[in-house]
């Protein structure tokens, strides 16, 4: 159903019937990972005016990874994270929804 880099890729879908006979088919919840058990792989120091989307690009090669950023800091609101210029962010892969490492960044 998701494309093997997205955050949802691999969590399973549910069904629900609703009153009038429809199924709904929806994903389950997605736990959020804890930061230490990621894997770092580097480092980034946020400058004036950085989004999670353009580090994400430079750091994954995919602005639509900016999920593994907050995913690897913690963040409940990951606008949060590019707000004050000089926050070293983490940087690193994710864990996929059985615990196994997500693709490498190229």
């Amino acid at each position: 159903m998701f494309e093997p880099t997205s955050r949802y890729h691999g969590i399973a879908t549910a069904n629900l019937t609703m009153k009038d006979g429809r199924t709904v088919t929806y994903v389950r919840r997605r736990f959020l990972p804890r930061p230490g058990d990621l894997m770092p792989i580097g480092e980034q120091v946020v400058v004036s005016g950085d989004r999670l989307d353009r580090i994400a690009a430079r750091q994954y090669g995919d602005p639509e990874q900016a999920w593994r950023i907050a995913d690897a800091n913690g963040a409940m609101r990951p606008d949060d994270l590019t707000a004050v210029p000089g926050r070293r962010l983490r940087i690193a892969l994710s864990a996929g929804p059985q615990g196994s490492l997500g693709p490498t960044p190229s």
